[in-house]
């Protein structure tokens, strides 16, 4: 059997520094974790909820064994905090912690592997011993090209978040360069928060949120007020702002398995309204989302008589086609192919469908397959002279790629050329006799 006293830590037994220099970090003071800083922090910010925090650790028995070292594996370890992806002690005891700061964290057995402890690491109901190095954290990334970034301050209720269509009521706080530009109160759907005055960033942010978050929201341009800024909010183009929000209640939208079919093609009608509203105000990325809705209630359906395969056929054919035009203007090429090959699934002669595909297969420099889908469109309608134009560009493309392919295989066959006569010339002067002239 071990006791508390088997460790020693600065010459004295492991639970009498704890007891002497510790601070008790747990939030309801039950002395689950006692910290005690080794090496102070740089002085700043601590992690928040849902940061991305990397550490170094050390684990120990209150015998002195260790059982767990990310240092002898010499790779970091990388998490995020509050999100119950680790023990509990360490959630709690890395929100106390600045960067570059070094500290033990005494964990009753509740806090770390409870009444089962570990197979042949750590006995049942074991309290344990961490030494924790904080070495760097950063918002969780809310967004595959990292346009927005998320920190929670306070961590919200339950696990339900909205969905794309809730009701929403937030306070907002907008911030650029430090100065303070929107604070209100503002109820919106998602989806649709332009409406609002509200950035596209919020909006897409709002199915991370529980109620109650409040959280800090890093917005890069796509997602704040874009290449056209705000004027009304003295904002230029192209500015990375920040926004504080808080969400302090919602309503969901039914989600898709709520609804029967006749619901679906209602709503349908107003979403893709909505969508078309945007497309023409050249608000691409808010139109996106309203298509994408439609085509998610109703990608699955098939309809109990023609009328109704009809409407369904004609919802999807123009939410895909629509979703191919945005993501043309956004330069999302891989996915206006993608949609653009699920209307051609349902409609292979589909001309919109084909010449969009030639379009963003000519900008990915696929030329002879963006030909391709221009001559489909001819064959589907003759007159079409922006196919006839497209084909042309196609043709001088191929030339133009062609004429410099060949540029670079003649300079490199040069190369190869000079590169064996000069091995040439050096081998023969290798093979003379010497003294020969």
């Amino acid at each position: 059997m071990t006791t508390d006293q088997d460790l020693t830590m600065d010459g004295q037994p492991a639970t009498a520094l704890f007891a002497a220099n510790g601070t008790d970090v747990t939030p309801n003071k039950d002395k689950g974790v006692i910290k005690v800083v080794k090496r102070q922090g740089l002085d700043g910010e601590r992690p928040m909820i849902g940061d991305r925090v990397t550490i170094h650790y050390t684990g120990k028995l209150l015998s002195g064994k260790k059982f767990d070292c990310s240092r002898d594996r010499k790779e970091a370890f990388t998490f995020n905090v509050g999100k119950g992806q680790v023990l509990k002690a360490w959630d709690i005891g890395v929100l106390s912690m600045q960067r570059g700061e070094v500290c033990l964290l005494l964990c009753k057995p509740e806090y770390a592997y409870g009444s089962a402890g570990n197979p042949d690491k750590i006995p049942p109901c074991s309290s344990v011993v961490f030494e924790m190095e904080l070495l760097k954290f950063e918002g969780e990334i809310l967004t595959d090209d990292s346009g927005i970034t998320r920190r929670i301050k306070v961590k919200g209720e339950g696990y339900t978040n909205p969905n794309d269509g809730s009701s929403v009521e937030v306070h907002l706080e907008g911030k650029c360069g430090g100065r303070l530009f929107d604070c209100r109160d503002v109820s919106f759907i998602v989806g649709e928060a332009e409406d609002k005055g509200v950035p596209l960033g919020v909006d897409r942010a709002m199915d991370k949120m529980q109620k109650g978050e409040c959280c800090v929201l890093y917005l890069k341009p796509k997602y704040g007020f874009g290449s056209e800024g705000k004027p009304e909010f003295k904002i230029g183009p192209d500015k990375d702002i920040v926004y504080e929000v808080t969400l302090k209640g919602f309503q969901r939208a039914k989600e898709s398995w709520e609804m029967d079919l006749p619901e679906k093609l209602d709503l349908a009608a107003g979403v893709k309204h909505k969508g078309n509203q945007y497309v023409e105000a050249g608000r691409y990325n808010q139109a996106i989302i309203q298509y994408q809705r439609v085509v998610s209630w109703l990608e699955m359906e098939c309809g109990t008589g023609m009328e109704q395969h009809k409407r369904i056929k004609s919802y999807m054919l123009t939410s895909h086609l629509n979703l191919a035009l945005c993501f043309l203007r956004t330069k999302e090429f891989s996915q206006v192919v993608d949609n653009c090959n699920k209307v051609i699934e349902l409609d292979e002669n589909n001309e919109k469908a084909l010449y969009r595909r030639g379009e963003a297969r000519l900008l990915r420099n696929e030329f002879t397959m963006a030909m391709e889908d221009f001559q489909q469109v001819l064959q589907v309608n003759p007159s079409n002279r922006a196919a006839h134009a497209q084909i042309s560009i196609c043709q001088s493309k191929m030339k133009a790629h062609y004429e410099q392919d060949k540029k670079i295989y003649a300079n490199m066959f040069q190369k190869f050329a000079e590169r064996d006569a000069k091995l040439g010339r050096r081998k023969e002067g290798e093979m003379r006799p010497r003294g020969a002239a």
